[in-house]
């Protein structure tokens, strides 16, 4: 009996991930609309940026990156900086261990705190190191150790 290998899209093939969802749009755009209303002085917030990571390129959902200013003259396609925190949603075709991967492989290059969030529960970890988080849920306020940032769940998930 043959197996059929499950079709890979395209922006699956060039993102390394799967295809967003309605609620994962959703939620990365009030993520960073709340993000940026919140800490635009502080931070750079960027969106599906790839980010060179031990030789592969990598695209977190969000990147939260040291306040920079834009050059418009010179772009780059693969950023060199390495965030300081990545924000990565659970699509409903994920496991979350593969998110967790992610994390660990972002450890490993330098990132100072990772986000997963789930939607389907209204939540997200915040990881500190690999497999130190701490999970913030029904409308609590996240609190990130790192970066300080403090975000209350409940417009998110709106």
């Amino acid at each position: 009996m043959e197996t059929l290998a499950p079709e890979i899209s395209d922006y699956e093939l060039e993102r390394g991930k799967p295809m967003p969802s309605f609620n994962h749009s959703a939620i990365q755009a009030n993520l960073i609309f709340e993000l940026k209303t919140r800490y635009r002085e502080q931070f750079r917030f960027l969106s599906e940026v790839n980010v060179a990571i031990a030789g592969r390129v990598m695209v977190p959902d969000i990147g939260i990156f040291p306040q920079m200013a834009l050059d418009m003259a010179n772009d780059s396609i693969v950023v060199q900086q390495m965030p300081l925190t990545t924000i990565e949603i659970l699509s409903p075709s994920q496991a979350l261990s593969e998110l967790i991967g992610k994390a660990n492989a972002y450890f490993q290059a330098g990132v100072k705190s990772c986000w997963i969030v789930l939607p389907e529960v209204s939540g997200i970890f915040v990881y500190a190191a690999p497999g130190k988080y701490t999970f913030f849920h029904d409308g609590e306020i996240l609190i990130d150790p790192a970066t300080s940032i403090e975000l209350p769940l409940a417009p998110l998930f709106e």
